[in-house]
């Protein structure tokens, strides 16, 4: 059965940012296993904009949106973990969340805490389940080792950055303006590479002495790739976890060789909390890591529901510091 219709954004076709439609939907009814999220906050994401703009296939026409937080309105059938007037947020999908209300999995929500609101869970779920991953269990980071990171004023950067400093890594961030050197300095940045105006592989070694980055993290994709290659160690890691700027171009094996016997991983965050333990344990650290100060998030950027095109040419324009998040 539905209920009273809700406003949600929609697409019918894959494309630029025009493609987004605010438009009246029946309110869903949880299934079996599922939670309805009355959304307090939605949260914005480069995923989304794979999604809109066809990189990443979705079925047609659909909703936009993997992450969002609010109050639990209602459950399904065979529901043990939350209850209606429970918090709850989300980060995995299904799409949809631009919207009023959201129906999950109850498996793919966690319980927030009641320090935590609606608007920092949507800004910091899916970009600081991410940054726990990279910093915490990707690779095994140790107090002195220098890493480079890409976009470092933007909400995964931010949030990362801050959280190696914390592990005693030595934090390189390239931004795009001094204004984003100025706050990723703040959380966390030791040294900032312009990247508009400096060579940063030159910049790296000159930083390094010669040696280059442990671990390259690089969410930019097309544009940067190259240049993060040649910017890691010896027996390096290079982290592509995101196409900010397109899908880059295929890497040659002999290539990781010439550099230094690299490796090379597409980590995803979904294959990090797999299963509902995972994902838990994941947000218990990064809620310990905001409740004690180490994580300080940043939202930059609110925007109505209603002017989410305007919202998807700001990230994808890189005209955003921080996190970015739709309010119902």
């Amino acid at each position: 059965c539905w209920a009273e219709p809700m406003r949600q954004i929609r697409i019918n076709s894959t494309g630029g940012p025009d493609v987004l439609d605010m438009v009246d939907v029946a309110e869903p009814t949880p299934g079996p296993g599922e939670i309805k999220i009355r959304l307090g906050a939605c949260g914005l994401n480069f995923i989304d904009t794979y999604q809109r703009s066809g990189l990443y296939p979705v079925p047609l026409p659909t909703g936009l949106g993997l992450e969002g937080a609010g109050t639990v309105e209602a459950v399904g059938p065979g529901v043990t973990r939350f209850k209606a007037g429970d918090r709850a947020g989300f980060c995995s999908g299904p799409p949809g969340a631009y919207a009023e209300a959201h129906c999950v999995p109850e498996a793919r929500a966690v319980r927030l805490p009641d320090a935590i609101s609606d608007e920092v869970a949507a800004a910091t779920l899916l970009k600081g389940l991410t940054a726990e991953f990279l910093v915490r269990r990707l690779w095994p980071m140790q107090a002195g080792d220098t890493v480079l990171f890409h976009a470092a004023a933007g909400g995964v950067g931010l949030l990362a950055c801050a959280w190696l400093k914390a592990r005693g890594v030595r934090v390189i961030g390239t931004v795009g303006s001094e204004a984003k050197a100025e706050l990723a300095r703040a959380h966390g940045c030791d040294e900032i590479i312009l990247y508009r105006s400096e060579d940063v592989p030159a910049r790296v070694r000159a930083l390094t002495d010669g040696h280059g980055c442990k671990v390259v993290y690089d969410s930019v994709g097309r544009t940067t790739l190259t240049g993060s290659i040649q910017s890691a160690a010896r027996r390096g890691l290079v982290v592509s976890y995101g196409n900010a700027s397109g899908p880059p171009e295929p890497v040659q094996p002999l290539l990781l060789s010439r550099h230094g016997s690299l490796f090379l991983t597409r980590p995803t965050l979904f294959d990090y909390v797999a299963q509902t333990d995972e994902l838990d344990a994941a947000a218990e650290a990064l809620f310990a890591a905001i409740a004690d100060g180490t994580l300080k998030p940043l939202i930059g950027q609110r925007f109505a529901l209603d002017q989410a095109r305007a919202a998807h040419v700001a990230l994808e324009g890189r005209e955003t510091v921080g996190s970015t998040i739709l309010l119902p």
